[in-house]
C-alpha cells in the first residue's frame, strides 16, 4: 500500500466536494493509457466539448484524444518533413492542441494537484490553489481546478499574450500579474512569498519544484514519445535525441523515460538565446512564450541532459508568420512542402518551433542520417497567440513573398550549430550547483536536498511513486462511491 502520510479528515472533505459534484479521478494509468478507461466514461464524454467545463473532461488529460469521434486513438503528431528541416533525419512532435485548454500543460497541473487531494495535503473545500507560471501551467492549473470544484489562484507575468488573461477570467480564476514578460520568474516567486504570509487559505504548486510535473511527463508524456517513434519507425530506425525547451523542466523529464528504453539516445535542453542560462549562465528577456528561465528548476534532472541549445526568438517569431501567413504558406508550397502539412504548421506555438529548431541544430551536430529519429513536443499551437500576430503585423509591417523567402532560407534552411553545447560531465556538475542560488538561498530548500538531486537513484525512486499515486486515486475514488 502507498506510503503516503493521509490526512484522512481532509480526504474525506475532498471525497464529499467530487461526490456532489459526480467527480471521478482518472489515474496516471488511464492518461498513459485511455484503453483503461471504462467503457461508461468514454460514453459520457462523447457528447462533451474538449474545452467544457465538466469534470469528465479529466479523462481527456492525455495525448490520445480523437478530435473526430470525442473518443481516443493513437497519439497525436506531426511529421515535419525535409523539405522545412533541411536534414535527412526525421523530425516528430507530439501535439498539445489536443488537450483542453489547448496545452498539455495541463496534465502537469493535474499531477501536481491530485496526488494532494488523494492524500489530504490540499483540502479542496477550504483552500485554494494558486498556479504560478509565464503561461500556460496557470491555464491548465486553473482548468483543472475548475473540474475539481476548488479555486484558483493564476499568477503570470503581465506581458504575457492577452488571451491568456481573458481565458482565465472567463474560467472564474483569481489572477494576479506580475512585472515583467516571459523571463521574470523571480518576481512570480516573490508573489508566491507574499501569498504564502499573508494568505492562509492558499497552498502553492510551483511547477518549478513540484515533482508531481515532471513524474506526469516521466510517464504520461514519455510513454506518447515512445510509441510516436513506434509508429513511424522502420527496420534500421533509431531513436536518435528527444528535444525539449526546459522551462519548468516538467517536459524534459519525458527524456528521462526514453533514456530507460534507448539508452544511446541524446536529451537536447532548449533555451532562449536572449537568456542563454544553462549555455552561459546567461540573463535577459525574450519572447518564446512557454519558458521561463533566469534559473535552473528544481525537477530538472540535468544530470541525464546531454545537449544544451539557444534559439534565437527572433527565428521563432518569424517561423510562427512563415508557418502561418498566406505568403509563407505559398512559399513554402513552392518548396514542396505538401498542403496537409502546412495546413497542420499551426499546431506549433511558439515554444513548438523552439523544439523543431533545437532538433534541427541537434541532427545537424551529431551529423545524423535518414535513420535517426528526433522525437519533440509541440507543447501548444498558435491558437493561443492570435493577437501576437497581429502584434507582429503591426509592428513589422505585412508579411511578404521577400519576407517568406528570406526566413525559409536563413532561419530554416540555415540553422546551423552555433549557440549549442555538448555538457561533459563537469558540466552539467555546474549546471546542477547553479541551482544553490534559487533554491537554497532564496526559496528555503537545503544543501543536503540539492546534494540528493545529484543522484540517479532519487529520480528513480521519485518517478516509481506513480504507482503509489495511482493506488491513492482508486481508493479516492471509492471512497467518492460513484
Amino acid at each position: 500500500m502507498a506510503k503516503f502520510k493521509v490526512n484522512a479528515a481532509v480526504v474525506r472533505k475532498n471525497a464529499a466536494l467530487c461526490r456532489k459534484r459526480k467527480i471521478v479521478m482518472p489515474t496516471f494509468a488511464q492518461m498513459k493509457d485511455p484503453g483503461l478507461i471504462p467503457d461508461k466514461v468514454k460514453q459520457l464524454l462523447k457528447p462533451v466539448g474538449l474545452w467544457d467545463i465538466n469534470p469528465i473532461n479529466l479523462f481527456r488529460i492525455t495525448w490520445k484524444n480523437d478530435i473526430k469521434t470525442g473518443g481516443f486513438g493513437p497519439v497525436n503528431m506531426l511529421e515535419i518533413p525535409k523539405e522545412i528541416t533541411g536534414i535527412d533525419a526525421r523530425v516528430i512532435g507530439i501535439v498539445g492542441k489536443y488537450f483542453p485548454t489547448g496545452a498539455h500543460k495541463v496534465g502537469a497541473a493535474y499531477g501536481c494537484l491530485a496526488p494532494r487531494m488523494v492524500t489530504g495535503e490540499f483540502d479542496s473545500v477550504d483552500q485554494k490553489a494558486v498556479w504560478p507560471s509565464t503561461g500556460n501551467y496557470c491555464r491548465g492549473g486553473a482548468f483543472d481546478s475548475a473540474l475539481l470544484g476548488t479555486t484558483a489562484v493564476a499568477i503570470l507575468p503581465e506581458g504575457m499574450s492577452k488571451e491568456r488573461f481573458t481565458w482565465l477570467k472567463e474560467i472564474g480564476a483569481e489572477v494576479i500579474a506580475t512585472p515583467g514578460t516571459e523571463s521574470n520568474v523571480k518576481e512570480i516567486y516573490d508573489k508566491c512569498w507574499e501569498i504564502k504570509k499573508t494568505r492562509k487559505d492558499c497552498v502553492i504548486f510551483n511547477q518549478f519544484e513540484e515533482m508531481g510535473n515532471p513524474t506526469w511527463h516521466y510517464h504520461v508524456t514519455g510513454a506518447a514519445l515512445e510509441e510516436a517513434f513506434n509508429a513511424i519507425k522502420g527496420p534500421r530506425s533509431r531513436l536518435a535525441a528527444f528535444t525539449s525547451a526546459t522551462g519548468s523542466a516538467g517536459t524534459i523529464a519525458a527524456g528521462d523515460y526514453l533514456k530507460k528504453k534507448f539508452p544511446g539516445m541524446k536529451i537536447t535542453a532548449s533555451e532562449a538565446l536572449q537568456c542563454p542560462t544553462i549555455l552561459s549562465n546567461g540573463f535577459g528577456e525574450h519572447r518564446i512564450e512557454g519558458i521561463g528561465d533566469k534559473h535552473i528548476p528544481w525537477v530538472h534532472n540535468v544530470r541525464n541532459t546531454d545537449v544544451v541549445t539557444a534559439i534565437d526568438d527572433e527565428a521563432c517569431v518569424r517561423l510562427a508568420r512563415l508557418f502561418n501567413e498566406p505568403e509563407g504558406k505559398k512559399v513554402l508550397a513552392e518548396y514542396g512542402v505538401k498542403k496537409e502539412v502546412i495546413e497542420q504548421l499551426g499546431l506549433l506555438g511558439f515554444s513548438g518551433i523552439s523544439n523543431l529548431l533545437s532538433a534541427i541544430k541537434t541532427a545537424r551536430y551529431y551529423e545524423m542520417g535518414k535513420d535517426d529519429v528526433i522525437v519533440t513536443v509541440f507543447t501548444d499551437s498558435m491558437e493561443l497567440y492570435g493577437s501576437r500576430l497581429k502584434e507582429m503585423e503591426k509592428e513589422m509591417g505585412k508579411y511578404t513573398r521577400e519576407n517568406a523567402l528570406v526566413d525559409f532560407e536563413r532561419r530554416l534552411l540555415g540553422c546551423t550549430t552555433d549557440y549549442m553545447k555538448e555538457l561533459t560531465y563537469a558540466d552539467r556538475k555546474a549546471v546542477h550547483n547553479l541551482k544553490y542560488f534559487t533554491w537554497v538561498e532564496q526559496q528555503g530548500r537545503t544543501s543536503e536536498e540539492l546534494r540528493r538531486l545529484w543522484d540517479p537513484s532519487f529520480w528513480d525512486e521519485t518517478f516509481a511513486q506513480v504507482a503509489e499515486y495511482d493506488e491513492l486515486i482508486t481508493a479516492f475514488n471509492k471512497e467518492v462511491g460513484l
